[in-house]
């Protein structure tokens, strides 16, 4: 089972890291990672796999919601076919 990990808010060093430590340490694995800088903002999308997450998704998602709130930055985590739908035409 797949999940998008999203990101947004003003760039400081070690977002990337420590999203990415949230993940490793619940076993989700990252399979694809996009960001940019505009201007002063970060913008992330992850696409991770969450099929071996140790916790249950919705406890991993508000972990990322925590760290999110903690940095000053908007991050959700959703799965796959969830996001898939609310960007559907």
């Amino acid at each position: 089972m797949r999940a998008i990990i999203t990101v947004v808010g003003k760039d400081m060093v070690g977002i990337l890291a420590k999203i990415s430590t949230v993940c490793a340490e619940n076993n989700v694995n990252v399979i694809e990672v996009s960001q940019s800088i505009l201007q002063d903002m970060f913008c992330m999308i992850m696409l991770v796999d969450v099929s071996k997450c140790n916790i249950e998704f919705t406890a991993f998602a508000e972990k990322c919601k925590k760290l999110g709130e903690d940095m000053g930055l908007s991050v959700s985590a959703m799965h796959e076919d969830i996001f898939n739908s609310m960007h559907r035409i």
